[in-house]
């Protein structure tokens, strides 16, 4: 027999995160613990961390929604967990970690082994100094590749920024991602232009969701290729659908926001039928989550930069064996993670 149990924890941003959606101080986050009644110390966990305003799961019910998954925990099959997504998550990776002998181990491949995984470096959006800022002190860490969140200032300081950058490093020399989470409204092609001239890589969601034939006609047009994001999100028998007509040059997948791992290689699958690329994102989790993505990212092939959280970004993260050098992301064996938390 299976028992579990949830923690609560509120992280907290070393520095305010700045989005086209407001200023993220705080980051709540859920954990559930799965293991079994007669051996209550070895334990999987999992990380439920959904994003508001952007996953579908809705906040208010999440714990109640808990409580359901700790009461059913032998017959979650019983359970509607669809409009939870980052539930779905957390359970499969605390099933992964406890099936796994509770080591934190998801899955078992190369990152476990010291093989390394690249990142992009992402800028928070901010005033014109605080962004060139963040780039300046990326670009002296070695990042190749850097993500820019535009959307809240002003587009022509964003572009700015970017000539800023573009001055001292080519296209060659820097690949430069930009993220609008949908907040371009009027001129979006003029917009697209603009960066075109400044050999951006690409750019996720440039218009708000559910705007298929505007995002189609975009896909078609742009000057640089688009990243569908959110628009995956709540997705669930259409994905076909929804490629084959928008045609993507590009995904980023959040398995946090798309249900699972289970769910993300349904989208690699779809995509990996049309020649869209992809990659992999973390969306804000503690090391826990961050150390599941990055072990489920080196069960593939990677050919781009991933876009995964570093564990720096909070005060009062779970200590790991995730560690940051340059613009690789690596996982430790000889240190310890520290769950003292979940005792």
């Amino acid at each position: 027999m299976l028992n579990a149990k949830i923690y609560f924890h509120q992280l907290k941003f070393t520095v305010p995160g700045g989005t086209s959606r407001g200023i993220l101080k705080i980051r709540p986050s859920w954990f559930i613990k799965i293991f079994k009644e007669n051996n209550p110390s070895i334990f999987g966990l999992g990380e439920c961390g959904p994003i508001e305003g952007l996953s579908i799961d809705s906040f208010k019910d999440i714990p109640e929604k808990l409580n359901e998954v700790v009461k059913n925990i032998n017959h979650l099959s019983q359970l509607d967990l669809s409009a939870f997504p980052s539930i779905q998550f957390g359970i499969e990776n605390a099933f992964n970690d406890l099936h796994n002998g509770g080591e934190m181990v998801i899955f078992k491949n190369s990152f476990l082994n010291g093989n390394p995984i690249k990142i992009n470096g992402l800028i928070w959006m901010g005033n014109k100094d605080f962004m060139l800022k963040q780039v300046q002190e990326k670009i002296e860490n070695g990042y190749s590749c850097l993500k820019l969140k535009i959307g809240a200032i002003n587009f022509e300081d964003e572009i700015s920024i970017i000539k800023k950058i573009r001055k001292k490093f080519s296209s060659d020399a820097l690949e430069i991602r930009v993220d609008a989470n949908g907040a371009f409204k009027n001129d979006v092609l003029l917009k697209l232009e603009h960066l075109g001239r400044l050999k951006i890589h690409s750019i996720e969601q440039p218009i708000a969701t559910n705007q298929w034939d505007k995002m189609k006609k975009l896909c078609k047009e742009s000057p640089i290729p688009i990243v569908l994001d959110e628009e995956l999100i709540g997705i669930k028998n259409n994905k076909n659908e929804l490629l084959s007509y928008i045609k993507p040059q590009y995904l980023v997948l959040k398995p946090t926001l798309l249900g699972g791992f289970k769910k993300t290689r349904e989208w690699i699958n779809e995509a990996n039928k049309r020649n869209i690329k992809w990659w992999v994102t973390s969306a804000l989790e503690s090391n826990i989550g961050l150390n599941a993505i990055s072990q489920f990212c080196s069960e593939f092939k990677l050919k781009l930069p991933q876009g995964l959280g570093t564990g720096q970004l909070y005060t009062n993260n779970f200590r790991s064996p995730l560690f940051l050098k340059g613009e690789m992301i690596y996982y430790q064996n000889q240190k310890n993670w520290d769950l003292s938390f979940f005792n």
